[in-house]
């Protein structure tokens, strides 16, 4: 795992190496890929891309179960990293299927969040 450092102005992180990735170009990257390389097209195509992201929770369930020893017969076989990992796996699976959907896939979740923190945290105060 790589320590991180992200600007709260930008959606850029940089890595200790000093290389930066734009997290919605990625997003944009991983689309355009899966798009090329999809062995299935159409709506049955579309449903299997939305399908991931429950196998991708499946994951992280798996990883939580392996870090916590609750299989006898595994004990411990992750790590709390291990779930970390697949929670990251679930956000990008998530962000690409969100960017199947709409190209405009910042915008979408950009308006989503801000309604989620303000239902969840009240309107922001105003700024003075």
């Amino acid at each position: 795992m790589t320590d991180q450092a992200t600007s709260p102005e930008t959606t850029e992180t940089t890595s200790v190496t000093g290389t930066t990735a734009d997290l919605w170009g990625s997003v944009d990257d991983l689309w355009s890929w899966l798009e090329a390389n999809r062995p299935v097209d159409g709506d049955q195509g579309l449903l299997l891309r939305m399908l991931k992201l429950s196998e991708e929770v499946g994951e992280v369930a798996q990883a939580v179960i392996g870090a916590t020893g609750q299989n006898p017969r595994k004990g411990v076989s992750h790590t709390w990293e291990d779930v970390q990992g697949e929670l990251c796996d679930v956000v990008i699976t998530a962000l690409v299927a969100l960017r199947t959907l709409t190209p405009d896939t910042r915008e979408v979740f950009t308006r989503h969040l801000a309604r989620v923190t303000e239902r969840s945290l009240g309107p922001a105060a105003p700024s003075s």
